[in-house]
């Protein structure tokens, strides 16, 4: 299943939970089962049988010229975030392959929607992207195991890991969450796509354009940990709790480390894809 939020362009104060039917389809409104994904993530195995035997109904769509999207997932206690996941990603730094995985975090304020625009800083000159996978924890996990951790993976989401370079690499001492941690800084979407309609997490292609010129374009098989190696990883360390997102790191083509690096600027576009999931477009503002 393809769950959305939603707001309808006549009542853009409401936002509304909705089924896409496939991606850019047509969506049908959820509300009367949850208010909100979160909720319906919370409500498990019921929210989604009952879900689906709405939806075998065939009722009516909304109108997708009514509608505007909003992020898919709100509300999550944690957004998290893996660094220098992607073998290739390392080797274009020359760096080592990590031994463990390197976690950093992000706000849930930083949460905004796949077609949100994102206003650029003041503060920064090195602007960057990223496409990331990007995990939906389904139920309460603490110190689970490799072998159980995707029991507790509800689905996914694409996400635009947005870098400040200066304030990460350069500046605050180091510590990276200032430049990773803006506002706006995380636009995911179109949809939380449940894990039995992906599939394989770790097969899946992926690519970031700015203003349709390609930048990134890999497949998650680069992973140096996978979905389940990062769950069980991080939950050793806090608990995780239903719609925490967990973004899994960027393959190479950064901006940073081009010769010469390349960073946004005002009015440019970009767009993060991931197979089965969709796109995020945003334009820097």
């Amino acid at each position: 299943m393809r769950l959305v939020q939603f707001v309808r362009k006549s009542s853009p104060h409401a936002r509304l939970l909705g089924a896409e039917l496939t991606d850019g389809g047509n969506i049908v409104d959820l509300t009367h089962i949850a208010p909100n994904t979160l909720d319906f993530v919370k409500g498990g195995e019921n929210a989604m049988n009952v879900a689906k035997m709405y939806l075998d109904t065939s009722p009516l769509p909304v109108a997708r010229a009514e509608i505007e999207l909003a992020a898919p997932i709100t509300g999550m206690d944690k957004v998290l975030c893996i660094g220098m996941n992607y073998v290739d990603h390392c080797e274009e730094q020359g760096a080592p392959i990590p031994k463990e995985p390197l976690v950093f975090n992000k706000f849930p304020s930083c949460v905004v929607g796949p077609s949100a625009d994102l206003p650029k800083p003041k503060c920064t000159e090195k602007l960057d992207w990223e496409v990331e996978l990007c995990v939906v924890i389904g139920k309460k996990a603490f110190n689970v195991s490799k072998e159980e951790a995707m029991d507790y993976v509800y689905g996914f989401t694409t996400a635009h890991d947005v870098s400040a370079r200066d304030w990460q690499l350069q500046r605050n001492g180091g510590q990276w969450l200032i430049g990773k941690a803006m506002d706006a800084f995380a636009p995911i979407g179109p949809a939380v796509v449940t894990k039995e309609e992906v599939g394989d997490p770790h097969k899946l292609n992926l690519s970031c354009t700015v203003n349709g010129e390609i930048k990134q374009n890999s497949n998650t098989s680069q992973f140096v940990f996978g979905v389940d190696a990062v769950v069980a990883w991080v939950s050793q360390f806090s608990t995780l709790l239903p719609g925490d997102l967990i973004l899994t790191g960027t393959p190479p083509g950064v901006g940073a480390f081009m010769k010469p690096p390349q960073f946004l600027n005002v009015g440019d576009v970009v767009e993060c894809k991931i197979e089965k999931i969709g796109s995020v477009v945003n334009k820097i503002v």
